[in-house]
């Protein structure tokens, strides 16, 4: 005998609680199986009133899952397809602002972990970056300071408690 048809709180609280979605997003989703574009008005009202839907922790959701790798011009651009508040908007591109060096230097290390050799090397480091999303002013700070920044990350890193000397256990 086949199940019941969901109905439409049943569906917006199963894909919510597979992940955060904008509420734009949400009414996409649920558009199809509603009778009305007014039922998913209501229904999604009551979901924000009960605290199920917020584009704010929709926002942040997306700032954990693509800061690390994507520069702010990447991740601005997938949270304006979401039809954010300004607000919110704006406090969530200060947030990737502010730390856009550093993420850029991160995704930059993991990827390539020395600094260019030659003009070749040193346009592909940049051509990387700047398919991520970073600003130009920042991946020229990378790529440029990129021998700097890793002789003082080397000097700021802890000897690992694993690089011992053999000798200095007693056999």
């Amino acid at each position: 005998m086949p199940r019941p048809p969901l109905s439409l709180k049943a569906r917006a609280v199963g894909y919510l609680s597979r992940r955060e979605h904008s509420r734009a997003e949400l009414a996409r989703k649920l558009a199809p199986h509603a009778a009305s574009e007014e039922e998913v008005s209501l229904l999604l009202d009551a979901l924000e009133r009960e605290n199920w839907l917020s584009d704010t922790r929709f926002a942040q959701s997306v700032l954990h899952r693509r800061g690390g790798r994507y520069g702010t011009r990447r991740v601005m651009q997938e949270l304006g397809a979401h039809q954010l508040d300004a607000d919110t908007l704006a406090e969530a591109r200060q947030r990737l602002q502010d730390t856009e060096l550093q993420r850029a230097r991160a995704v930059w290390h993991k990827r390539f972990a020395a600094p260019a050799e030659d003009a070749a090397a040193r346009a592909k480091q940049v051509r990387f970056l700047l398919a991520r999303g970073f600003s130009s002013a920042v991946v020229g700070q990378v790529v440029r300071g990129a021998k700097d920044w890793l002789e003082t990350l080397d000097q700021t890193l802890d000897p690992s408690p694993y690089d011992t000397d053999p000798d200095d256990f007693e056999a």
